[in-house]
């Protein structure tokens, strides 16, 4: 990191699951982070947590600061997403990470025939419009600061890679998401924004927490599946995010070792 300031960071989807363990390890080793998320109850939880995480300095040394700003935003919503970046800009003045992490996995064990068109959009809304619409945002805001350039980091999950059973809406989103990450990595290169995608297998979040109880396979067949703690990735978003500009995790993998990924289907 920088030695002279303080960085700044937005991560959405910060109230639970990986964006709050994002959120606190970001915090922890020396960020301003900005969380944001639908419900502010949540926020708050993660906030107070941040508390028992901030490093005692604080960058005083340094001159510097670390706070939390929390920030209410439904990512799907274009005119929260707007509010959401110009409350950054002008609480923090600059942006130097966006943690494209909001998301949802839509209704589990419905038969594609069978999907409706609503739950169809809402998990197209919250994962690759709400993605699209927040990375333009941090774009617009990267391309136009001093010292000009950013870093994007997207929550792309191992369905970027391959399909559970019954998740074409999730499944779908999380390979257009790849697609984004590749445009923004190239188009970014005058600006200095780099973008790269983490794809997560099996982080114990609420989300994954039927994994544990058993999931349906391939096969047809539901068995259980181990997890991993949601801390070990955050490490490695906070090691993707540190890196300087002229170098990028363009992917990275990030799985539970024992998950049957390698070989699914």
């Amino acid at each position: 990191m920088n030695a002279m300031r303080t960085k700044i960071a937005v991560v959405t989807g910060a109230g639970s699951g990986i964006g709050r363990a994002v959120a606190l390890e970001l915090l922890r080793t020396g960020w301003s982070v900005a969380l944001a998320g639908r419900r502010v109850e949540r926020l708050e939880e993660t906030a107070a947590l941040a508390e028992a995480v901030l490093p005692e300095e604080a960058g005083a040394e340094k001159g510097a600061s670390i706070s939390s700003l929390r920030v209410r935003a439904d990512v799907s919503r274009p005119d929260d997403v707007a509010g959401l970046f110009a409350t950054v800009r002008e609480h923090f003045g600059r942006l130097d990470l966006l943690f494209n992490n909001a998301g949802t996995f839509g209704p589990g064990g419905v038969p594609f025939e069978e999907l409706p068109y609503d739950a169809w959009r809402h998990v197209v809304d919250t994962n690759l419009n709400g993605a699209f619409l927040c990375a333009q945002a941090a774009y617009r805001q990267m391309k136009e600061q001093d010292p000009q350039g950013g870093r994007i980091i997207n929550n792309g999950s191992i369905s970027a890679h391959t399909p559970r059973p019954l998740s074409a809406a999730y499944t779908a989103t999380k390979h257009a998401l790849t697609g984004l990450t590749k445009s923004l990595s190239l188009d970014g290169r005058p600006y200095r924004i780099a973008c790269g995608q983490i794809d997560i297998g099996n982080a114990a979040t609420d989300m994954t927490e039927r994994m544990q109880t058993g999931a349906l396979q391939a096969n047809g067949e539901v068995a259980p599946e181990p997890v991993m703690d949601a801390a070990d990735v955050a490490r490695t978003v906070r090691h993707m995010a540190e890196l300087p500009l002229e170098a990028n995790v363009q992917f990275a993998t990030v799985l539970a070792t024992t998950m049957p990924f390698v070989g699914r289907g």
